[in-house]
């Protein structure tokens, strides 16, 4: 069995933290479950959870290692925190895209940035942006930019040709 990472995100969700590892596993060509836990009646005048529902689900996403967490309606994910899937060209880019932003927030689509229907941000980005975005000559720099702003989804023609 592999050593787990040494830092991983948990997600917290009120009550869709299976389905949320469901989705992200279906999109993920290299993802897998990993483990699931469930609530005893240890601490339920606390939880409030019913005994044998979902506490957690472990799962893995191109090797990150996840912890999606039945917490109840306390804390809300934002977009304060997003996770990056570098793309390799513009096919990945579409399928990605496509894929975690189904049925999720579509006014919440800029700059490459997208919410997925469990409110969780994700950044579906080329993985020549930085490349695109620090280069040597300035002014390429400010156009690549200024093209980005104009997105939703990222385009990587048209990135290079600006």
């Amino acid at each position: 069995m592999p050593i787990a990472a040494r830092i991983a995100p948990c997600l917290w969700f009120d009550d869709q933290a299976e389905a949320a590892a469901n989705f992200y596993v279906g999109i993920f060509k290299n993802a897998r479950i990993t483990n699931t836990t469930h609530y005893g009646e240890a601490g339920k005048e606390i939880h409030g959870k019913p005994a044998g529902s979902v506490l957690t689900v472990s799962f893995e996403l191109d090797g990150m290692e996840f912890t999606a967490l039945n917490g109840g309606p306390i804390f809300k994910i934002t977009e304060a925190v997003s996770f990056q899937v570098m793309c390799e060209d513009q096919a990945e880019i579409d399928y990605y895209w496509d894929r975690l932003g189904q049925g999720g927030d579509p006014a919440a689509q800029r700059c490459g940035w997208l919410k997925d229907q469990f409110g969780v941000s994700w950044q579906v980005v080329p993985r020549i942006l930085p490349e695109l975005l620090h280069g040597p000559d300035p002014a390429k720099r400010q156009r690549a930019m200024a093209a980005l702003f104009t997105m939703q989804k990222l385009e990587i023609a048209k990135l290079k040709d600006a």
